[in-house]
């Protein structure tokens, strides 16, 4: 076994064992790709709030940074606008694509998370509170992803007897 296909593994027991059971747990009312979509909003806002955070401690000197910094905020902006269109691609009682059309993006962002985990607990006290405001940021952003990835819940039945439990009603009238 191959190491892609160990890394592949992995990502697939997390999606199957740990995200899909809370997923079905959730109320019919919120499903999963709900809850993902809003942990990307979460991500984004965080995202936003560290940028700011960065720039109020630096006192906005360097301008570079700035414009790189929003700009990345910018991409992932319009990455969350993408989920949102893609929303119509998840159907109950179908499997979902975005499950293999997310995979090369869940598996990247899990060493991006835990790079920037460790970076906020390396960075020096000026600058903690930004940097995990980013860190914070990453792990919403890998949990949405991860419930956006997972199955659909099927609407629940109804129980048969409460179906025909119903009083039957008639019209006064022959006919249809």
């Amino acid at each position: 076994m191959t190491l892609g296909e160990r890394i592949t593994r992995a990502d697939a027991w997390v999606l199957d064992e740990v995200c899909q059971p809370l997923a079905d747990r959730l109320p019919e009312r919120f499903p999963a790709f709900e809850l993902g979509m809003s942990c990307q909003l979460g991500s984004v806002l965080l995202s936003a709030v560290s940028i700011i955070a960065v720039f109020v401690v630096t006192g906005m000197n360097d301008f570079g940074n700035m414009i790189f910094n929003v700009l990345i905020w910018a991409l992932c902006v319009s990455f969350f606008f993408g989920l949102g269109r893609l929303r119509m691609l998840v159907k109950v009682g179908m499997a979902n694509p975005l499950r293999h059309m997310l995979l090369g993006v869940r598996i990247l962002s899990i060493p991006f998370t835990l790079y920037v985990v460790y970076q906020a607990m390396t960075a020096p006290a000026a600058f903690s509170l930004a940097v995990w405001f980013n860190a914070f940021s990453n792990i919403v952003f890998v949990v949405g992803l991860y419930f956006i990835s997972c199955q659909p819940r099927p609407p629940q039945r109804r129980p048969v007897t409460q179906l025909w439990a119903r009083p039957a009603t008639v019209r006064e009238g022959g006919g249809f």
